[in-house]
């Protein structure tokens, strides 16, 4: 079941909780900064006026408090006189204070003790009744007095406070706005993959015939666009796979009735012996259809698997293509083909005969079934730039030039050419010569086709074609 909003919702809130976690951390990393550069500040500003006012200190013990009230007044702070009483334990007692009031709340003044206890300026803050002071202290004379001046951090911390509504303000309007383009976007690109969503279930449901569109240059553009490549590959077998049910049901139909036919009529006792061999030859001729279209979907389905193995071995390729000629001569005299042999020498590939030779029986067929009468076919077995060839060469009227890139596709037959086989021949041998680490080239034009198994040499044969050192 679909949430509700879905992908919409879950970018609007991955957009929200980026942009309040930025914000937060803004925040978090801002306000104490801005914190401790005003105390700072605030403290800076003290100590340099207190040392600067803090002279001309008076003998006469009376006179502290009009010292305190005066250097007060001077600074715009409140300023407190200790007299160190104990240095150990620390004790202080309050000479003078601006305030003219109770000076408990400043009878244990960390500050101030810190100053006591070193003999030097000390700074710091400090809390009283809820609230922030900036002090500085230090010695008057080599053992005291203490004096001590507190200015109040109000100011700062309602500097502070402004800037804290300010940029919880900032970070609400900037969520409120995350989350308006954030949801927007996200619906933009949930249109989109909604209509991904839409053409993989037309795939899925086996419509190929409407394109996936998307103009986008993002990932999604190239998602949709990939997508599209696959409906067209997919078209493709689609259409490949009916084709090749009606051919193999075509070519099973065929021999299938026959044989049927040929069962019936041999069931006549009247029928004489010759007749009853001429059907037995053709019945024999059908089963061998059969079994070569069952062989060659055994073949396709073993390579699919991975489960075809051949035998890296070494192959005489003037011999194969003696022993394919001679087998297929019959066919060749038959439709009519003058079918020679062509060799030079010996030549020795690493292949696995049974495989070659399957190789060669595509190749050669090809040409024995595809090509008008008359047409001369050459077998050769040659070694040519370190590797070992047998070719099939005819001079018929060549393949069209649209169709060269596809006869070694499955199930591929080219229009116009005779219906015969299941189209799977020359496919295998690809597959098969890339197995053995070869591969099967054509070369076609008007009076020429060359069918070609490209193999490698055998050890022996290129080290002695290789050249000599001097």
């Amino acid at each position: 079941m679909r949430l509700p909003g879905g992908i919409r919702t879950k970018l609007a809130l991955a957009l929200l909780l980026v942009v309040g976690g930025a914000l937060a951390a803004a925040y978090a990393i801002v306000i104490p900064t801005l914190r401790d550069s005003l105390v700072d500040a605030k403290l800076e500003q003290l100590e340099k006026d207190a040392v600067g006012y803090a002279t001309n200190t008076p003998g006469n013990d009376v006179l502290w408090e009009g010292y305190a009230d005066d250097t007060s007044y001077l600074l715009g702070a409140r300023v407190v006189i200790y007299t160190v009483l104990t240095p150990e334990p620390l004790t202080l007692a309050v000479r003078a204070d601006s305030r003219h009031a109770n000076s408990r709340d400043v009878e244990d003044d960390d500050v101030a003790a810190r100053a006591a206890l070193t003999l030097a300026k000390t700074t710091g803050t400090v809390t009283r009744n809820g609230q922030s002071f900036a002090e500085v202290a230090f010695p008057l004379a080599a053992e005291g007095p203490i004096f001590l001046t507190s200015a109040s951090l109000e100011d700062q911390e309602s500097t502070v406070a402004v800037v804290k509504r300010r940029i919880l303000a900032a970070t609400a309007v900037a969520l409120i706005v995350a989350l308006v383009l954030g949801y927007g976007a996200a619906a933009m690109h949930a249109r989109r993959i909604r209509r991904l969503e839409r053409a993989a279930e037309r795939i899925a449901g086996g419509r190929f015939d409407e394109p996936v569109v998307d103009p986008g240059k993002d990932e999604l553009g190239e998602l949709a666009r990939g997508f599209d490549a696959m409906r067209v590959q997919l078209a493709q077998l689609d259409v490949a796979r009916k084709e090749f049910i009606a051919n193999a049901s075509h070519e099973l139909r065929t021999p299938l009735f026959s044989l049927g036919g040929f069962l019936e009529l041999m069931t006549d006792e009247e029928l004489d012996e010759e007749t009853r061999a001429e059907f037995l030859a053709t019945m024999r001729e059908q089963v061998e259809r059969l079994t070569k279209l069952a062989t060659d979907l055994l073949d396709l389905s073993r390579v699919d698997a991975g489960g075809l193995r051949v035998v890296q071995e070494q192959v005489e390729l003037d011999d194969v293509a003696r022993d394919l000629v001679d087998e297929l001569r019959g066919l060749a005299g038959t439709r009519h083909h003058p079918l020679e042999l062509d060799l030079n020498g010996t030549v020795e590939a690493v292949a696995d005969r049974e495989r070659v030779l399957q190789i060669g029986r595509a190749l050669a067929g090809n040409a024995l079934v595809h090509t008008p009468a008359g047409t001369r076919i050459v077998v050769r077995a040659t070694a040519d730039g370190g590797r070992a060839v047998l070719s099939v060469e005819d001079d018929g009227p060549g393949i069209a030039g649209e169709h060269l890139e596809q006869v070694f596709d499955r199930f591929y037959r080219v229009d116009g050419g005779v219906a015969s086989g299941s189209g799977l021949g020359l496919a295998i041998a690809r597959e098969l010569a890339e197995l053995m680490g070869g591969r099967v080239t054509l070369e076609s034009r008007p009076g020429r086709t060359v069918f070609a198994l490209e193999l490698a040499v055998a050890p022996e044969q290129a080290a002695a074609r290789r050249p000599a050192l001097v």
